[in-house]
């Protein structure tokens, strides 16, 4: 029985089917106008082709397509549609598209785009997605708009600028037998890599970042670009056969400890904590991040709110303090510590980081005032002498890598990560663990063996550090840069969480915080949800078994197919617990007999119809995986 949306998503709103596109071996998915999964032979050529009109707070226009025509055979596909993006005061742009694939390997993407009054816009035009699991590190042929053909190589770590500039192509191969070369025309193009974001993709944009945005496109100029791929393959490849077998879990060598679990707590969200000691112990974090931010208000109140519940559930505690920088550094940290000493909050750590490192500084643009990071941790540590202290960036990775911070004045570096700067479909939400490895390699590869925590990094967005601010979403809807996301109250939420925390084990993170306690990111019910308010979201089960994890010493998995997370540890007295999750809105069947002899406890699965205990006989040797389903073992 297929669980009801709310369940899953937590929303009712139904994402819409794609159109699979085929001619020969050449397959694409097309969807709201674009183009992904572009496949060859059942191999992943590129992740997306999309034409993209965004607004100056780099939020995406959701095109409505008008006169769609698309047309098959067995040897070609075409597409054919308009759009119309309404800009503020009234301004339109218009577009006309047309796509063409052949089974010869040869697709087209061809837009001409007309504004009928002045439009103002951050970036108009075609974004090319290449995959990264394939792909990194591997060599490219990159020409440029001059003429000039290099050889080179996709970056292995992150880069924290753009690889390559002024492009017209770049070939790369997609397997011994194929390659591919994606021409882009009618403008300049340029690669960033969005690993940065936690995307899992490069991509390749139109419009350079170092010319100046937002821009006008001037009423009446038409501004015509084609994108044009051509796969070269052995002529015995075909389009590729399906198959359903089962996903095959293996066990390795035992590695890391497992990180602590915290969970944020913001000071409007203390007094519902307090109600709800009784669950905040069942869930069992090791720690509690409390956030701290006077350029919102927060004072005194805010530190004896967070007093009271750090009292009444006494883990570690870690102060995560913005600093306004306003003024005397000294004075304004001091002021903080004299603050905390008179609420009588007792903080095991405090991570500092100064407010204006929240915004983001893009390529070519002005970094703003900022005092040295050097002075700013030394004045921390004056004021908070006898405990740790910690720095790095309160927004994601891409700043961390852009702004290095001076580590050896720290105790502990961290930042976040959040799925949905760029796109919140269910794909590219999950599809964004993929990059989590190469970013915890980067921060690795920059801060050697330092203690290094990640959170706090919910699906929704806290903060936005590209515009003015995060996007409303009041109608749960799956809105990129929103402050809310309906899918934080579903099944959804928990296997991200789950592949999360499978794809960072490696690491050996110290801290690892993936929601807050109540609130809009947190793991209980909120009061337009079905369940009872204040009743356990699904997301709660999974922090629940990762805190029960912490300290275990992890135990290397091999899956055979990454449509399934699964997370295994060892406790010090040898007991095996394993946590598996399945990624897709598809039942997914596992064959988990590695874990038989190993994981000797329960078997707890939470699906569309809830928690459910299962035979351990039957489960461990064929296990069945409902849509975005939970499985505890041990």
């Amino acid at each position: 029985m297929t669980a009801h949306p709310f369940l899953l998503y937590g929303t009712h709103a139904v994402e819409a089917e794609p159109v699979r596109l085929s001619a020969g071996p050449l397959s694409a998915d097309f969807l709201n106008g674009n183009l992904r999964g572009i496949r060859y032979g059942g191999i992943e050529v590129l992740r997306a082709i999309a034409y993209i009109v965004r607004d100056r707070d780099w939020g995406t226009y959701e095109p409505t397509l008008e006169g769609l025509v698309i047309e098959q055979s067995d040897e070609s596909f075409s597409v054919r549609y308009s759009v119309n993006c309404e800009g503020p005061g009234g301004s339109r742009l218009g577009f006309d598209a047309k796509i063409e694939g052949y089974a010869d390997g040869r697709l087209s993407f061809d837009v001409k785009a007309l504004p009928e009054s002045d439009f103002e816009t951050n970036r108009c035009g075609f974004c090319i997605l290449h995959p990264i699991a394939s792909l990194a590190g591997s060599s490219v042929k990159v020409e440029h708009t001059d003429g000039r053909v290099v050889d080179t190589k996709l970056p292995l770590l992150i880069d924290p600028w753009q690889p390559f500039k002024d492009m017209r192509a770049i070939t790369h191969q997609v397997a011994p037998s194929v390659t591919a070369e994606c021409r882009m025309e009618g403008d300049i193009f340029e690669m960033e890599d969005q690993r940065n974001w936690s995307d899992a993709s490069y991509k390749t944009y139109v419009r350079p970042l170092a010319l100046p945005w937002p821009y006008v496109l001037p009423a009446g100029q038409t501004n015509r670009q084609t994108i044009t791929l051509r796969i070269t393959a052995d002529p015995k490849v075909t389009a590729a056969a399906t198959g359903v077998e089962p996903v095959r879990i293996e066990l390795g060598e035992t590695g890391a400890k497992l990180p602590d679990i915290g969970v944020v707590i913001y000071p409007e969200d203390v007094e519902a904590g307090l109600g709800k000691l009784p669950l905040l112990n069942k869930l069992g974090p090791q720690q509690l991040l409390l956030h701290y931010d006077p350029t919102r208000g927060h004072g005194l109140e805010a530190l004896q709110a967070h007093a009271r519940l750090a009292f009444a559930f006494p883990v570690k505690t870690t102060l995560e303090c913005v600093v306004a920088c306003a003024g005397d550094l000294d004075m304004e940290l001091s002021g903080v510590a004299e603050m905390v000493r008179r609420a009588g909050l007792r903080l095991d750590a405090i991570a500092v980081s100064p407010s204006v490192d929240r915004q983001s500084t893009p390529p070519g643009s002005v970094w703003p005032a900022c005092p040295p990071l050097e002075n700013v941790y030394a004045a921390a540590r004056r004021a908070f002498p006898g405990i740790r202290l910690g720095g790095g960036m309160f927004s994601y990775f891409t700043e961390l890598n852009r702004k290095r911070v001076p580590a050896e004045l720290l105790d502990f570096v961290s930042h976040c990560t959040c799925p949905i700067v760029h796109a919140a479909d269910d794909l590219s939400v999950m599809q964004s663990l993929e990059a989590l490895p190469f970013i915890t390699q980067s921060t690795r590869a920059i801060y050697r063996a330092m203690p290094y925590r990640i959170g706090p990094s919910t699906i929704a967005m806290r903060q936005n550090p590209y515009g003015g601010a995060t996007k409303g979403n009041l109608h749960g809807q799956r809105i990129a840069m929103a402050n809310r996301d309906p899918r934080h109250a579903g099944l959804f939420a928990a296997a991200w969480s789950i592949g999360y925390a499978a794809r960072v084990a490696p690491a050996g993170l110290e801290m690892l915080t993936l929601s807050s306690f109540t609130g809009p990111f947190g793991v209980l019910a909120a009061a337009d949800e079905p369940a009872e308010e204040g009743r356990p979201r699904p997301i709660f089960h999974a922090v629940q078994g990762l805190a029960a994890l912490a300290g275990n010493t992890l135990i290397a998995l091999r899956v055979s197919d990454d449509r399934i997370a699964a997370l295994a540890a060892c406790s010090p007295a040898g007991a095996t617990t394993a946590w598996l999750a399945n990624l897709t809105p598809e039942d997914v069947v596992v064959d988990t007999s590695a874990l038989a002899g190993e994981a000797a406890g329960p078997i707890t699965i939470w699906d569309g119809a809830g928690a459910r205990r299962l035979d351990r006989g039957e489960a461990l040797r064929r296990l069945t995986m409902p849509a975005y389903a939970i499985a505890g073992i041990g």
